[in-house]
């Protein structure tokens, strides 16, 4: 036979050819249906090659195929290195390229390929609104009139929400607590950024491991993740040392049973909207002190053990550790913790913007107690600091940070 492979006519017998993948999508399986091989005479080229099939020097492989799909025949001694032109079926992102017919049938958005809402789910959105607003009406009205009765007026008057220490520090907040505040919301809002993140990275681009261990190689979201974290225990460990020092951790642990009637008094007075007195400068009520001392001395610490035992600091041959504290534990904990820290973020602004706006500001930015736009000025420094790291806080700007305590590298 010559050294050019010749294509037989359908007719032609033989073993039947073993069919593979399509060479276009939604294609048939090639080769078409009805191809037969033949072996013939030796071909004296090393090798031959059609459409990627490699044939030994030894045999030359024959293949017949319909009319309607001709074959081109590959000369021996054909450059090869170019490889064959196909469809690229994964593109480096997060999100495809082109929805599916069935997701724009839908009315899928072009960004994210999520269907768009429709206008009978609009509508649900407003009336499930709208009866929140009906129902948080009505239990306002509730308590208010619920308060006015002789027992619960008895009730206010012997726990009006709050109890004095027989610890009570200094009026006033030292400088030092303004800076953790910032610290503390700082490192909090992009661990929360971090954390949804790796929550929903399903194909990370950057990778980041330690030096001499390329096994311990990590997303580069979750190594900012973990630091961050760090961060934050060390802020949090700074505080407590200066908390305990100072003696100002009587405004954040309870030391009487009183706190308990007392912050279930100011709850109600919260939810009347009749305030109870706000007197931060000098004492928190019962609800604030109960809720800062959940925060400092259980959440976070819960926040912290979780998470080491998810990173990558856990030690692998603690078998028996291991067992006794699974990974699955952790995870069942961490996400609800961080759950916790942004409901108590949210209600803690909106009662710092009901209360007082002015005055609790200057409390935590300008450790004074005054009625000035002080504390508003620091704040909005805070948030332009806040936000530009917000949106810092990507590849382009963490790999070279990154590179300073490990190596960073691609897919």
């Amino acid at each position: 036979m010559p050294a050019s492979l010749a294509v037989a006519s359908p007719s032609t017998t033989g073993p039947t050819v073993r069919r593979g993948l399509p060479r276009v999508a939604g294609g048939e399986p090639w080769p078409p249906a009805g191809t037969v091989a033949t072996v013939e005479a030796a071909v004296p080229a090393e090798t031959s090659a059609l459409a990627g099939i490699v044939v030994p020097a030894e045999t030359a492989v024959q293949v017949s195929a319909p009319a309607s799909a001709p074959v081109q025949a590959v000369r021996p001694g054909a450059d090869l290195s170019t490889p064959l032109p196909f469809t690229r079926t994964v593109w480096p992102g997060t999100a495809p390229r082109r929805l599916t017919a069935s997701a724009e049938g839908r009315g899928a958005d072009s960004s994210t390929g999520r269907p768009r809402p429709t206008w009978t789910q609009a509508l649900a959105g407003l009336f499930a609104a709208a009866g929140l607003g009906i129902l948080a009406g009505a239990a306002i009205a509730f308590v208010r009139a619920f308060l006015t009765l002789p027992f619960m007026q008895d009730f206010l008057a012997a726990f009006p929400g709050e109890y004095h220490s027989p610890f009570d520090p200094t009026p006033g907040f030292p400088a030092w607590i303004g800076w953790q505040h910032f610290f503390n919301v700082f490192l909090m809002i992009l661990i929360i950024r971090s954390g949804l993140r790796v929550r929903s990275e399903k194909r990370p681009t950057v990778f980041w491991s330690p030096r001499g261990n390329a096994k311990g190689k990590i997303s580069l979201t979750l190594w900012f993740h973990q630091a961050l974290d760090i961060l934050w225990l060390v802020n949090g460990v700074v505080f407590i040392v200066l908390l305990f020092a100072s003696g100002h951790w009587a405004r954040i642990v309870p030391t009487s049973w009183e706190v308990f009637p007392n912050a279930l008094s100011a709850g109600l007075q919260y939810v009347s909207f009749d305030w109870p007195t706000e007197n931060g400068w000098v004492n928190y009520n019962s609800l604030q002190q109960l809720a800062y001392f959940t925060t400092v001395f259980l959440a976070a610490p819960l926040a912290a053990v979780t998470g080491f035992r998810m990173s990558g600091m856990w030690p692998k041959k603690a078998e028996r550790l291991s067992k006794l504290y699974p990974v699955e534990w952790a995870r069942a904990v961490h996400f609800p913790v961080m759950l916790y820290f942004v409901a108590f973020i949210v209600v803690h602004v909106a009662l710092v913007v009901l209360t007082g706006f002015l005055r609790n500001l200057n409390h935590m930015y300008a450790s004074q107690d005054a009625v000035t736009w002080t504390g508003f000025w620091v704040f909005v420094a805070s948030l332009v600091v806040i936000v530009g790291a917000w949106i810092a806080a990507r590849p382009l700007v963490l790999a070279p940070i990154a590179k300073v305590f490990g190596n960073v590298s691609g897919r």
